[in-house]
């Protein structure tokens, strides 16, 4: 297990995640639940999402054999989903609105889809046709770690990155997803072309 951690494995696959959950661009949006006098309990919301992340992980790998899809030809989908992520990233545009839902806000929005939606459940299912299981496990872990830090200190985060700091950061984490989409997508698709030529 110890040889197979590859801490630059673990490195590309926490940025992956990082970006795409995008804890910081979401604390307007926390910042706004607090306005309305919504509970939000951070531990609760990431245990949530690390239970669904987990869930997605491990079960989706068996849904993939269920309906004959390879981890190749499920990461090249990944890797179109991963790019329009960049693109509304580094455009600034959102096609799918959180309107902040009803009920507890720990769960929802926050749990699902705020830190586990899917577009990062996606990502971490495609993650594993080029990464060990344990690098991506660690990245995640370190993932939710973060996101309770942010979240558990909102008002401390807000007040010292500020808005323009939390801008660059949305477009520069853009970037670098864009660029592993690109390399997740040709690594695969070579695997499959690969594999109908013979």
């Amino acid at each position: 297990m110890f040889k197979s951690i590859n801490f630059v494995e673990i490195f590309s696959s926490f940025i992956v995640m990082a970006a795409i959950i995008d804890i910081f661009g979401s604390i307007p949006i926390f910042v706004s639940m607090k306005e309305q006098n919504k509970t939000i309990k951070a531990g609760q919301a990431c245990l949530t999402a690390l239970g669904l992340f987990l869930a997605f992980f491990f079960a989706g790998d068996a849904l993939l054999k269920l309906f004959g899809i390879d981890a190749a030809s499920f990461a090249v989908a990944g890797s179109f989903v991963l790019f329009i992520l960049a693109v509304e990233m580094i455009l600034g545009r959102e096609i799918i609105k959180n309107d902040g839902g009803s009920g507890g806000a720990s769960i929802v929005p926050i749990a699902f889809p705020l830190i586990a939606g899917p577009g990062a459940l996606t990502a971490l299912l495609s993650l594993r046709a080029d990464y060990e299981v344990v690098n991506i496990m660690i990245a995640l872990l370190l993932n939710i770690g973060l996101d309770y830090l942010v979240i558990r200190s909102l008002d401390k985060v807000q007040k010292l990155l500020g808005p323009n700091l939390i801008f660059i950061l949305r477009k520069f984490f853009g970037v670098i997803l864009l660029a592993i989409a690109v390399n997740m997508f040709v690594n695969n698709i070579s695997v499959i072309v690969r594999n109908v030529m013979k």
